[in-house]
């Protein structure tokens, strides 16, 4: 006999906004956003145009944000580490993390992180600054210090500046050197500008003996 077809079940909208959300990254992790467009998500997501009008209305901007909002959500999960062990060494899985994700997402995520998209717009920007403060906050948090001073706060965002640049030049360049050298001098390039800043700032200073002076 032949085997019976499986039933066919139909998404409930949250199943179906997820699927062509999903579809959407994977166009947008490997093409900057102007060369994607609705037709190619129906196609990815095998659907109709008129369906993914129906779930997005506001057309490809709106996909796109959406989209977005999607990445920076789990590009925040990247920096989800339990405050357990060596600073350095949770500071190293957070770059993992971070790296795995970068090398997934690939020319999107150029495209994200360089602007100059058609898409772009002050909401979007807004998305990924609002990605760059959880990566700040996190780092604080992690750091042990709840109120930090204008010199270290201005040293974390320019490492979170650091880290983007290199990731972008990593892209550019095949992803060499391999991701573990990259994530090892990421974390070298952090204790350098820390130890810089702790020659200016007593709140540094104090951090870099307690913290790091205490890796194991």
């Amino acid at each position: 006999m032949t085997p019976a077809a499986p039933a066919y079940r139909r998404l409930s909208v949250e199943e179906r906004r997820s699927q062509l959300l999903e579809a959407a990254l994977s166009l947008f992790a490997h093409r900057v956003p102007e060369d994607v467009s609705l037709d190619d998500v129906a196609e990815a997501a095998g659907v109709s145009r008129p369906l993914v009008y129906r779930y997005f209305p506001g057309g490809k901007q709106q996909l796109y944000e959406a989209a977005l909002r999607s990445a920076a959500e789990e590009l925040r999960h990247c920096f989800d580490e339990p405050q357990d062990g060596p600073l350095l060494s949770r500071l190293a899985r957070v770059l993992d993390r971070y790296l795995t994700f970068v090398g997934r997402h690939d020319a999107g995520f150029s495209a994200l992180l360089q602007g100059g998209s058609v898409v772009e717009t002050s909401r979007t920007t807004a998305i990924v600054d609002g990605v760059r403060r959880a990566a700040a906050e996190a780092i604080y948090s992690h750091l042990g210090l709840p109120e930090p001073g204008p010199r270290l706060r201005m040293t974390v965002r320019m490492w979170i500046t650091a880290v983007e640049a290199a990731s972008l030049i990593w892209l550019d360049e095949d992803k060499q050197p391999p991701a573990d050298e990259l994530r090892d001098w990421l974390v070298d390039q952090f204790v350098a500008v820390l130890s810089v800043t702790a020659a200016r700032d007593a709140q540094t200073a104090d951090l870099v003996r307690r913290a790091l002076s205490a890796q194991t």
